[in-house]
């Protein structure tokens, strides 16, 4: 199990392809993101985030 590890890498022309996205776009896909991480954190986590909302 020698797995290389995960790393976050985009090209130029991704980045500039990227750019190029209407700003609805960008947000609705920050949404889906934030959403997914939710999901995936601790309860412990989630109550301390749900704090903040309040702010």
């Amino acid at each position: 199990m020698n797995n290389p590890p995960l790393f976050y890498y985009r090209t130029r022309e991704e980045i500039e392809e990227y750019r190029k996205w209407p700003a609805v776009q960008k947000l609705k896909r920050l949404e889906m993101q934030m959403e997914f991480l939710y999901y995936a954190m601790p309860k412990k986590a989630k109550r301390i985030r749900d704090g903040f909302k309040g702010i």
